[in-house]
């Protein structure tokens, strides 16, 4: 109970920190580098603290530190070097002079999700008697992931650092099968948990981890908006790849070609 309280309070401070932080450089981008960095602390806290065997332990903790520590260093690099994201920009100009208001609002909301969605890691932490098999069949899912999140976001990297393609939508390696193939891995990521708790007290509801982190990818927090932004920067150009590519599962496309035109 005390490591559950822990992570609340911490992640409130942490993001009222991030909202101090936005508000002196008009970027809130930060708020996704704090969940990072929250949902980090939380995995590691909960390892710690919990009643599983070491083994186990050690294997939920390595995993969230990978996962969200890699993940925390790549948004900190986009934020602290490039202008504001384009979906954070246009809620700022939509909510005019009250956007601190609604921003403080979200950063704290967004310390509420951390506190759920850290919760299959604080369930994994409780199971007593885990099954070696399914740990390991865990750790290669959630490696396979993250080599393919790794692997799309220097594939998009780089085609953003080509002056030729401004304007154009990334449509080579795995963004050819998938109009968002990270959020994709990152989806696939959270099946690692239910099968770390295979057998134990939640495992029925660590199920529920893969299958609320779709709904929020896929209809709340991560597509929609993301789309949304992308329509507003690319227009014609991405009506076409919307066309042509699979929204979230990777798939062949309907139409081949090196660039969108």
């Amino acid at each position: 109970m005390y490591s559950l309280i822990s992570v609340a309070v911490f992640s409130v401070i942490l993001l009222l920190v991030a909202w101090y932080w936005q508000k002196r450089h008009a970027n809130a981008g930060i708020v996704d580098v704090a969940w990072a960095f929250g949902m980090l602390f939380a995995g590691l806290l909960y390892s710690f603290t919990g009643v599983a065997p070491f083994f186990l332990k050690v294997c939920l903790g390595v995993l969230t530190f990978c996962w969200y520590f890699r993940l925390g260093y790549h948004l900190q690099k986009r934020v602290l070097s490039e202008a504001e994201d384009g979906r954070y920009f246009a809620m700022r100009l939509a909510m005019k002079e009250w956007a601190q208001y609604g921003f403080l609002l979200f950063f704290i909301v967004q310390a509420g999700f951390i506190c759920l969605l850290s919760l299959p890691f604080w369930a994994v932490a409780q199971h007593t008697q885990p099954h070696t098999y399914f740990v390991i069949a865990a750790l290669l899912i959630a490696s396979f992931a993250l080599y393919g999140v790794k692997t799309t976001d220097h594939q998009l990297a780089e085609f953003r650092h080509n002056p030729e393609n401004q304007g154009l939508t990334c449509c080579t390696g795995w963004w050819r099968y998938s109009r968002h193939p990270n959020y994709f891995f990152e989806w696939l990521h959270w099946f690692a948990y239910p099968l770390m708790g295979w057998g134990g007290e939640y495992h029925y509801a660590l199920w529920a981890a893969p299958i609320v982190m779709f709904i929020f990818l896929y209809w709340l927090t991560g597509i929609p908006f993301t789309e949304q932004q992308a329509l507003r920067s690319r227009g014609d150009n991405y009506r076409v790849y919307q066309k042509t590519t699979s929204v979230f599962f990777p798939w062949w496309p309907k139409m081949q070609s090196d660039k969108q035109s």
